[in-house]
């Protein structure tokens, strides 16, 4: 398929990709791969767009590998169960279900694809809860050659820690072995609560129950809290009455949402009026549910976002820094800022690598003014040693990532080892995680055009965007 072109969920990156293949199994993968790499073409699998970086575009050879969606066990005692790379997340929960299994954790959307999701490391929270990598106990995937391997941490162990997170860099995964967890049900308690009461008692509030995120509107003093405890199914279910959640969801987290948002984005002035009100009409809500119902949520409004991983002692400080600069910049901003936790994690390029983490992500509407926004807090947040999430919005590039990440290295090495040609490489991957040296000295084009090699697509000449 030619001539198609693609563009992720925000509309901050657009791609023009010469060939589109949608392969039916892994021996079609490893023949599209083997080809591009005899004839010197490059190829980035696509996933759902979900990510507002520019990390999966490319504009030589792409694959939809929408036909890898099997989910199939392994090993139902032990959890275990094989999925295909193009499954896509909310399905992958539906179909554990069925054999009385779970996603161990997630975030607030599950319609990415699995493989995209490991790739630029998606998370959801809970200090003692890693990321969707930390559930991976194997990969199956295509390298530059063409042929398939498999890795885990006893097989090419290397190559398994540095393509978990790996953004594409390393190979095709057709295939996953996850660990899943029994199928539980989450205990939800939403409710107000004032930031500074937050942040104050930040590490006991964080790990108060299992997994603890919250939510605070700019302009106000705050914070919307949620908690949520694991409860096992014979606990019984207690869900949200219908209409309670199609008021709640639809109704207002949704339409009234995007409504005020439009009102905002034409009269910045409205906004701190609008979020004041906003939080006033917020009660509680305490329900109990199927994990995968509680953890995620439908995003009907578009947004640009930024988050960084951050040493979790800090964010306290970090963001009443942002705080005062919004103050200080005048910023009117509907989004709410989020911040969550996770445990530390081994894959290499993770942002969670190695420590103790906590998630701020800040957010801003499609349409309305978001670069001086984003870099503005991006340099709060690049002081306090901060790791950008690999797919959303940042402007940091390989020589400013090296010192944040201890096996940053080794993970150049693999890269160059498995790759040397720069069949999987992009604009996007040579700016985050340098160029191949072997690559960078041929005479194949390694280093596809195009227009995504922006990490802050609001830069970018051919999609316009109000700066």
């Amino acid at each position: 398929m030619t001539g198609t072109r693609w563009r992720n969920w925000s509309r901050t990156v657009e791609a023009a990709p010469a060939t589109v293949a949608v392969p039916r199994d892994e021996a079609e993968v490893a023949a599209v791969v083997a080809r591009a790499a005899a004839t010197g073409r490059t190829v980035r699998p696509l996933g759902s767009g979900h990510s507002g970086s520019p990390v999966a575009a490319g504009d030589d050879v792409c694959l939809r590998l929408t036909h890898l969606d099997a989910v199939r066990p392994v090993d139902l005692a032990r959890g275990l169960v094989a999925v295909g790379a193009g499954t896509r997340l909310d399905a992958l929960s539906a179909a554990l279900l069925r054999h009385g299994l779970a996603v161990a954790n997630l975030g607030d959307i599950d319609r990415q694809t699995l493989a995209g999701a490991l790739a630029t490391g998606t998370h959801g929270t809970g200090a003692a809860h890693p990321s969707l990598a930390g559930g991976v106990r194997a990969l199956r995937m295509v390298l530059a050659d063409g042929s398939v391997a498999t890795c885990s941490p006893r097989e090419r162990p290397e190559l398994f820690a540095a393509a978990l997170v790996g953004l594409g860099a390393y190979g095709v995964v057709t295939e996953v072995l996850l660990h899943c967890p029994p199928a539980f049900l989450l205990a939800a308690d939403e409710h107000l609560e004032p930031l500074d009461a937050v942040l104050d008692g930040f590490e006991q509030r964080m790990t108060a129950t299992d997994h603890v995120e919250f939510y605070w509107f700019p302009h106000t003093g705050a914070a919307m809290v949620k908690e949520n405890t694991r409860r096992p199914l014979s606990a019984g279910a207690e869900p949200l009455p219908r209409w309670r959640a199609l008021l709640d969801d639809e109704v207002v987290a949704n339409g009234l949402f995007a409504a005020t948002c439009a009102a905002g984005t034409l009269l910045p002035g409205l906004v701190p009026t609008i979020n004041r009100l906003s939080t006033r009409a917020v009660s509680r809500r305490r329900y109990t549910d199927l994990s995968h119902g509680v953890f995620t949520s439908r995003r009907r409004v578009r947004f640009r976002e930024m988050e960084y991983a951050l040493p979790r002692a800090d964010l306290p400080e970090v963001l009443r820094e942002v705080r005062r600069l919004i103050d200080l910049r005048g910023w009117r901003l509907p989004f709410p800022l989020e911040a969550r936790v996770s445990a530390p994690e081994d894959a290499w390029l993770s942002p969670g690598h190695g420590r103790a983490t906590a998630w701020l992500s800040v957010q801003q509407v499609a349409g309305a003014p978001f670069v001086d926004y984003l870099t503005g807090v991006e340099e709060v947040l690049v002081a306090a040693q901060g790791r950008p999430h690999w797919g959303k919005l940042h402007t940091r590039t390989a020589r400013d990532l090296a010192p944040l990440y201890p096996r940053f290295a080794d993970a150049q090495r693999v890269r160059e080892a498995v790759d040397p040609a720069g069949t999987f490489a992009s604009g996007h991957l040579d700016r985050v995680l340098g160029r191949p040296a072997t690559a960078a000295g041929g005479g194949r084009s390694a280093r596809p055009g195009g227009s995504c090699g922006d990490t802050l697509p609001g830069r970018r000449r051919d999609v316009p965007q109000r700066a």
